[in-house]
């Protein structure tokens, strides 16, 4: 998929996980979150982006993943009923 300039799917209420609070700047958050919407899945392979793009198909859960400024690797997760979006470390799952 390419990415697009607008939202792909609803994000649903955001959430973020203790352990990457701690470590993400609220920039690594509010970067992550604008690419994971317009479907830049970020650093997945890429079997996992075209599970992507089924479960955007199908309304499965879409995953991203990105590094911090810092370089610390974090995921970005939308449930399948599009209810909530998290961001949580890879450990935190």
């Amino acid at each position: 998929m390419t990415e697009t300039s607008g939202p792909c799917f609803p994000l649903g209420q955001l959430v973020i996980t203790p352990g990457a609070l701690a470590v993400l700047t609220q920039k690594d958050i509010s970067t992550a979150i604008s690419r994971h919407v317009r479907g830049d899945w970020g650093d997945l392979d890429e079997a996992d982006r075209l599970e992507n793009e089924l479960s955007l198909r199908e309304g499965f859960r879409v995953l991203s993943a990105y590094p911090s400024v810092a370089g610390v690797k974090f995921w970005v997760i939308t449930e399948a009923d599009r209810s909530s979006t998290t961001v949580l470390l890879p450990e935190e799952y």
